[in-house]
């Protein structure tokens, strides 16, 4: 099977999934269920040893993302090193078609092309490991180390796909259709290898992991 013929069954499996989705959270018209959670824009300005500051999204950028709750922000652990970017789309319901945008999607849409993808395991406090989507992109010269996941009640996945059928099992079974994706970005630096990057990535997201239930309910 040539590879054109296999993206193209992945999109279509992945069409009709949407579809069905959709069409089964619409026709469920109870009130869904939402545990308590705190607000993003509340989320903690300081993870481990890493400093934040806000990079407010732009208007346009809001309107393309739909009603949800959004953080962004650029977080750094001194002066002299790189910026760790952090961006979390939360939706507290995805019942009126205002489902995750997959990175994959709008990453080429800002014109970064992906150069290497792939999965890589996360050790976080418990212990406990959870396995990410891994990219390096790149824009003209300019070279980017990228780490994204989708998080749902207590549930940690790297696949959209098994994301959406966990929506729809949970909107069955528990009337919840909330879910968030969280996307962890760092420049590779010019004379930086990705090694070193990756691990300037992961070393701030497995800090950042533990803080996360309190935000994105369980």
């Amino acid at each position: 099977m040539t590879p054109a013929v296999t993206s193209w069954l992945r999109f279509s499996a992945l069409a009709l999934l949407l579809a069905g989705t959709a069409a089964l959270l619409q026709a469920r018209n109870r009130a869904e269920v939402l545990p308590p959670h705190s607000d993003l824009p509340n989320f903690p300005m300081r993870v481990g040893d890493w400093a934040g500051v806000d990079a407010p999204l732009s208007p346009s950028i809001l309107r393309a993302l739909g009603p949800g709750e959004f953080l962004s922000r650029a977080y750094q652990r001194s002066a002299n090193d790189p910026y760790v970017s952090l961006f979390i789309a939360f939706f507290p319901s995805q019942r009126q078609g205002d489902t995750i945008h997959s990175p994959r999607n709008c990453l080429p849409g800002s014109g970064w092309t992906p150069i290497e993808a792939g999965r890589i395991p996360l050790s976080v406090a418990g212990p406990r490991t959870i396995e990410v989507n891994r990219y390096v992109i790149a824009k003209g010269m300019d070279r980017d180390m990228v780490l994204y996941w989708y998080q749902a009640h207590g549930r940690v996945t790297p696949s959209e796909y098994w994301a959406k059928i966990f929506l729809v099992t949970d909107a069955v079974r528990e009337n919840r259709s909330d879910g968030a994706m969280i996307r962890v970005i760092t420049s590779i630096m010019d004379g930086e290898n990705e090694l070193s990057a990756q691990d300037r990535a992961l070393q701030f997201t497995s800090q950042l992991v533990p803080t996360l239930s309190s935000y994105i309910p369980q």
